[in-house]
């Protein structure tokens, strides 16, 4: 039982994220910024897909970060000084196919506090 559960909601994600990818585009402008939280840590990157190059990102785990509300905003904080050193200040978010609330809400207004535009 517990295996269809999951089943279901990987496929309900992948719908959102095929549906979100649909229409976000990034360019070197303004990047796409693609986030992955797994059940631990919390990743981010800044895409430019004009030339399939990561501009900017972000590793959690590299950090010693966890993916919860509180280490997500010094995660953002730290991708903010990624972004104004690449001379990005705005970008297109791309949440992946996860929901815009909890950790994932925590990490954009936390990237809006540090002075990037979503």
């Amino acid at each position: 039982m517990a295996n269809k559960i999951i089943r279901q909601k990987r496929s309900l994600r992948f719908k959102r994220k095929l549906r979100i990818r649909a229409k976000v585009f990034g360019r070197a402008a303004t990047p796409r910024l693609s986030i992955f939280r797994s059940n631990r840590y919390f990743y981010a990157q800044a895409i430019d897909d004009v030339n399939g190059v990561t501009l900017a990102s972000v590793d959690g785990k590299k950090m010693g970060l966890k993916n919860n509300k509180d280490d997500v905003k010094k995660i953002a904080a730290a991708f903010a000084e990624n972004l104004k050193k690449a001379k990005i200040s705005e970008v297109i978010f791309d949440r992946n196919g996860y929901l815009y609330h909890g950790v994932v809400a925590s990490f954009a207004d936390s990237l809006r506090e540090n002075g990037i535009n979503l």
